[in-house]
């Protein structure tokens, strides 16, 4: 598989919770209602949407990309009412011999402390060390949000350090921190997750 056939037939992935699935026309006042937050938009590349009108710009553009193969997200649904919350994305994802992709996401306010992106990211992980068999895949946050760093930390990315003065947006240069997480490092995680679950059974069974 190449990239541009994995843009075009984003997968529908599922969680507890979620449903991980290619954006449509009909998400553009769910994507609106939280991309106008500032505070939803305070550590991401973007500005907070003023009008409708730039959601919808920014519909065309994603939905245009998954026709020409390019790098686009998932929308992250909340299965109990079917809303759009926020989105997920490998950004970079390169399937030569290079095998790796860049995490990125963004999730409405309101949803904030529920443990959501660390589903949604498990799960886009789960598919690209599953299924597209990566070696490497990589996040990064801003210096100082906390919140995002702490679900690198805790789906088990390893900190590499932090770039300094790395992107110029918002008008200022700001420090950047590196996650990773391997291949074998995924797998020995979930090894362990198995086995502790396997003990768990029986002492329950027992």
């Amino acid at each position: 598989m190449t990239t541009t056939e994995f843009y075009q037939h984003l997968p529908v992935l599922e969680t507890k919770r979620l449903i991980l699935r290619p954006l449509q026309a009909s998400d553009r006042d769910d994507l609106f209602e939280y991309t106008q937050d500032e505070e939803t938009a305070r550590y991401v590349t973007w500005n907070a949407n003023q009008t409708i009108e730039q959601a919808e710009q920014f519909l065309h553009y994603v939905l245009s990309n998954y026709e020409q193969g390019k790098e686009a997200p998932w929308a992250i649904v909340w299965k109990e009412t079917g809303k759009m919350i926020g989105t997920i994305d490998f950004i970079h994802l390169l399937l030569d011999e290079n095998k790796q992709a860049e995490l990125g996401y963004a999730l409405s306010r309101q949803f904030w402390g529920k443990g959501i992106v660390t589903e949604a990211v498990e799960c886009v992980m789960a598919h690209g060390f599953e299924e597209l068999k990566l070696e490497r895949i990589q996040a990064r946050c801003m210096e100082g949000n906390i919140g995002s760093a702490r679900v690198m930390e805790k789906v088990g990315m390893t900190y590499e350090g932090t770039l300094r003065r790395l992107i110029f947006i918002k008008e200022a240069f700001h420090d950047v921190k590196m996650y990773s997480l391997l291949r074998d490092e995924y797998t020995a995680l979930h090894q362990k997750a198995e086995q502790y679950e396997t003990k768990i059974s029986q002492k329950s069974y027992t």
